[in-house]
């Protein structure tokens, strides 16, 4: 991106005017909204700076209409205003675009007004150009992180308004539309007449050369100086990127296309374009001829239409094989008129050819469900001079169907035709159902007589906990002793079917790095009570501690051999009431209690139509392929899964999913993954993109179908992987309850009652999300741990710089609501629009007299916002917003720190500069949390009598008010303060108020701090 570089050397003999004869210099320049500032050279008349200021240049092609000002101005650290110095203002036509080429030239300092008295000249660099490495300075009011990460990001030291300027490609119309509007604009501009200067430069680098002034020119005439070769397209700030936006499509969905033109289909399968396909159904054959000399036969079928050829399982010495297999063939892509139905001899060489059967695709009858299954036949098999042979029959059904066939689901299509047999199962369509989960709870009281190896010592003991992967372990017992005592109660996360046991440790720590196990229970999870209510606490049990050698022998040898035994008091059950949580609370699309009888009935019905993608990015290049993309889509316990189809770049899903609502305020999420498990492959499935759709921004029974731009955040940067075509729909089957839901706890009752801490989540989170992707991996085809982890976030509380600062501005861009506000009321205040101003003192009465109006008022108001905003109300769903995420221009080496493994993998000089960055933001942050706590202790002060006099001055004067609002009405009060506070500026005094004054002598804490 170009950049306006302007290098501030130093200024001489400049007019001294902090009234001791001397002055305190520094430098603003303003250019294209975009102000920053040198720092200030104190009690200096002939300062230096050198120092280098950076600007964004939105579109080069209209630098040479712009001015950059240059003013200089003495700061005045005790007063409210900044004294005049003098200015001048240069004209963007005569700046150089190459660094050589520019010159330092003196420009003498301009007047302000008539009166003005000015004096002195500067010396200034300007030229255009890539920011160097090293030599920014930043001041420490904007500095944030390293001076080498803020000139490598390219970030400015602007105001915090300036826009964001980013690159795009943007094709030739906008570029002639963007020019036309920029001409027009320059055209009706009227520009105020000043001194500026036009200085040509110079052919090579001679510095004797002086500069060339032009003064009082105000139409900014073209000097001769170099042009841009090569003008980069900027976007006009405000908006995002187009190709990060969401495109809207009118595809030919039954849905939309109204009762005409509905087929039996449109009731389920409404969302999706409908995609024919020939299914060839290859039951059983029968009574199939001897091959071989040895007397057996290995039979398979193969099924071939034109270059596509779909193959069987073979069985071995099996005269009557049972397949049950389903072959789609997309009809799009049908390159013959006649389907051979062959049963061949698996044999070492060639394989030999029993029969086959032959059908004319003109002859195959069309089904559409809901009729029923295509009933299958018995056909005798001929050879190939197509005379029947002497035995064997093949069970066939051949019919023309769609995507809503229930046979589409286990079919081999002839669009993954490079799939082995073995690996078959890894491009099918098919739904899960993540396992139920609970939160497992145990109360770890006590234990009796344990029985240490040395009796000489009393125990350290302490107690260990699995169950499953899950390990946790108490504090050691305060006191050592063979009776100790915890009272801890720890939690865990277990799921249906209970096939696990929870085994408990008691250990105790001998020495460093060296424990020994006093006693061992263990206790099925089946065998745990369940707790629905919060009311009653199941009873505690005493358990038996065994040595870990007799869980090894058999029941009816432990009856015989433990005799006596040490015993824990424990109090163990599940509770139900409680939602698990396996994703971020953020974007949940469950939040339904565990069990079942807690439930409320759902509230509507969620259809999402995955339509097709396009212009995705090659994942397999290096293999000479393209991409194999199939989509993941998850709301709820439900997981679904689209086929895979292999090596193209635009493929065409259209099929249809739904899912029951239980709560409007709920997130789908739809990820596509690059399928590397074609050829049997061990690599992991590549993420191509993710799309999060919120289901309470969604009219009800609306139809929404758009593109979703694919964005994938990696190490080098943001990446557009493709778009998405998705149709979605939310259906609401019960309003009372939807209506009824706004108004309910987000979590189940039990999340207020007995809330988890905030540590205990983010723990059981992570192990609930590790448990689903543990039991989805075991599926078939398996949902992958990589895909479940991706579609979960699993690494969304992990710390990122670039997620901080999105944060940080969300929180701005909520402030500067407030801001708008505050700054509009300063204005009635101050009567910058008097006509408003006396309508707000006119309102302002009426309310006073007649206060029973205010409430209504208040309340009218915010009805007529709301209907009015209601014209301006989103027609597209919310999507990945790569500007909100502060993902366009995220610095590599933040990308990279995010990207890192925990515990880092990086060098220690990389490390040490990353901490002492974060070292550089906490500071900053600690300095404002310091700020509110002195306001905060300021006010507390009040009545404290840490400052005697304050306080007495405040009661007293409490005292006074309080005799006063007694014997004066309201109404009369609320006039005089109301009137008092938009008084008229000439009533104004600039210095601050009494009141604001006396918070700010109050004492804080902040001088006790070591």
């Amino acid at each position: 991106m170009a950049k306006l570089i302007v290098e501030v050397l130093d200024a001489s003999d400049l007019m001294p005017k902090d009234g001791q004869g001397s002055a305190s210099p520094f430098v603003e320049v303003d250019f294209d909204e975009q102000r920053q500032r040198t720092q200030t050279k104190t009690k200096d008349l002939n300062p230096q700076w050198n120092e280098k200021l950076v600007f964004s240049i939105k579109n080069p092609r209209e630098l040479e209409h712009q001015t950059i000002s240059v003013s200089v101005y003495n700061d005045q650290k005790h007063g409210h205003h900044k004294n005049f110095l003098g200015r001048v203002k240069i004209s963007g036509s005569s700046i150089p675009f190459n660094d050589s080429e520019a010159l330092v030239q003196r420009y003498p300092l301009d007047k302000r007004g008539l009166f003005s008295h000015i004096k002195g000249d500067i010396a200034l660099r300007i030229y255009v150009g890539d920011v160097p490495g090293g030599d920014n300075v930043i001041p420490e009011s904007f500095a944030v992180e390293t001076e080498q990460q803020n000139v490598n990001r390219g970030e400015d030291r602007t105001t915090p308004f300036t826009p964001i300027v980013q690159e795009i490609n943007t094709n030739n119309n906008f570029e002639e539309q963007y020019m036309k509007e920029t001409e027009i604009k320059i055209k009706t501009k009227k520009e105020p007449e000043v001194r500026t200067f036009h200085s040509i430069p110079a052919q090579a680098p001679v510095a004797e050369k002086p500069p060339v002034m032009v003064e009082r020119r105000a139409d900014f005439a073209k000097a001769g100086g170099p042009v841009a070769s090569n003008v980069m397209q900027m976007q006009m700030p405000g908006g995002p990127r187009p190709e990060f936006g969401l495109v809207e499509t009118r595809p030919p969905l039954a849905a939309r296309m109204g009762y005409w033109g509905r087929d039996k289909t449109a009731s389920t399968y409404d969302l999706v374009e409908p995609m024919h396909f020939l299914y060839i159904h290859v039951v059983k054959a029968r009574d199939l001829p001897v091959m071989d000399i040895s007397g057996s036969l290995d039979p398979y079928v193969e099924v071939k239409l034109g270059n596509y050829k779909g193959v069987t399982k073979h069985f071995e010495k099996n005269q009557y094989p049972v397949w049950n297999s389903v072959f789609a063939f997309s009809k799009e892509r049908l390159q013959s008129n006649l389907i051979e139905v062959t049963v061949k001899d698996k044999d070492v060489g060639k394989d030999d050819i029993v029969g086959k059967v032959m059908f004319d695709i003109a002859e195959v009858p069309v089904r559409v469900p809901p009729d029923s299954p295509l009933a299958p036949q018995w056909y005798r098999l001929v050879n190939k001079k197509g005379e029947k042979v002497s035995q064997g029959e093949i069970m066939l059904a051949v019919w023309m169907g769609t995507q809503a066939d229930e046979a589409f689901p286990d079919a081999w299509h002839s669009d993954a035709h490079m799939a082995t047999q073995q690996n078959l199962v890894n491009t099918r369509s098919k739904v899960y159902f993540s396992p139920k989960l609970y939160y497992l709870r145990v109360h770890v009281i006590e234990a009796q007589d344990l029985i240490p190896s040395d009796r000489s010592r009393m125990p350290e003991a302490y107690v260990k906990l699995q169950l499953g992967q899950q390990g946790r372990t108490t504090k050691p017992s305060p006191m050592r002793h063979i009776n100790p005592v915890w009272s801890e109660e720890l939690m865990f996360v277990a799921s249906e079917p209970f096939e696990e046991h929870l085994i408990i440790d008691v250990v105790d720590r001998v020495g460093q790095g060296k424990d020994e196990v006093l006693g061992r229970a263990m206790i099925s999870v089946r065998d745990i009570p369940p707790r629905l209510e919060h009311v009653k606490l199941p009873d505690a049990k005493w358990f038996n501690l065994l040595k870990p050698s007799h869980h090894m022998a058999d029941e009816d040898q432990k009856k015989k051999e433990v005799k006596f035994s040490s015993k824990i008091h424990l109090r163990i059950w599940i509770d139900a009431g409680y939602h698990v949580l396996d994703e971020s609370t953020h974007f949940s699309s469950d939040l339904q209690p565990s069990s079942k009888y807690l439930r409320k009935p759902s509230i509507g019905i969620l259809e999402l139509g995955i339509l097709s993608a396009k212009n995705l990015m090659p994942m397999k290049s290096k293999e000479g392929r393209i991409t194999d993309a199939y989509c993941v889509a998850k709301y709820g316990n439900k997981w679904v899964r689209t086929r895979t189809l292999i090596d193209t770049l635009a493929p065409r899903w259209n099929e249809q999913f739904s899912w029951e609502v239980f709560d409007p305020c709920t997130v789908v999420t739809i990820g596509v993954f690059d399928n590397c498990h074609i050829n049997g492959d061990e690599a992991r499935d590549q993420r191509i993109g993710k799309v999060r759709i919120r289901l309470s921004t969604l009219e009800t029974d609306r139809i929404y179908t758009h593109f979703y731009p694919l964005l994938v955040l990696t190490p080098s940067g943001l990446r557009k992987h493709g778009e998405l075509h998705l149709a979605i729909r939310f259906t609401c089957t019960a309003w009372v309850n939807m209506v009824a839901q706004y108004g309910r706890p987000l979590l189940p009752k039990m999340h207020y009652v007995q809330p988890i801490s905030v540590r205990h989540i983010d723990w059981l989170r992570h192990q609930a999300m590790q448990i689903v992707a543990a039991r989805l991996a075991r599926a078939e085809p398996p949902l992958r741990r990589e895909v479940v982890e991706y579609m979960l976030d699993v690494d969304y509380h992990m710390f990122s710089l670039r997620r901080s600062k999105a944060n940080f501005f969300r929180i701005m861009s909520l402030l500067s609501g407030i801001s708008a506000v505050c700054r509009w009321f300063d204005g009635i205040c101050f009567w910058k629009n008097p006509l408003t101003t006396i309508l707000v003192h006119m309102l302002f009465l009426i309310l006073v007299c007649y206060p029973e109006l205010i409430l209504p008022t208040i309340f009218l108001y915010l009805f007529v916002i709301g209907l009015w905003n209601y014209r301006f109300r989103p027609r597209a769903p919310p999507h990945m917003d790569a500007r909100l995420s502060q993902a366009e221009n995220a610095h590599p080496d933040e990308l990279d720190e995010e990207f890192d493994t925990f515990p880092t993998s990086r060098p220690p000089d990389v490390v040490r500069m990353r901490y002492d960055r974060l070292r550089s933001v906490a500071g900053r942050v600690q300095s404002v949390v310091g700020d509110l706590a002195t306001q905060g202790e300021r006010a507390l002060a009040i009545l404290s009598w840490r400052d005697p006099r304050a306080t007495a001055i405040f009661i007293i004067l409490a005292l006074v008010w309080a005799v006063f609002l007694y014997v004066t009405p309201f109404q009369v009060v609320a006039v005089l303060i109301g009137l008092y506070w938009l008084r008229h500026p000439r009533f104004r005094s600039k210095l601050p108020s009494v009141p604001v004054n006396f918070f700010k002598r109050l004492p804080s804490k902040s001088d006790m701090l070591l």
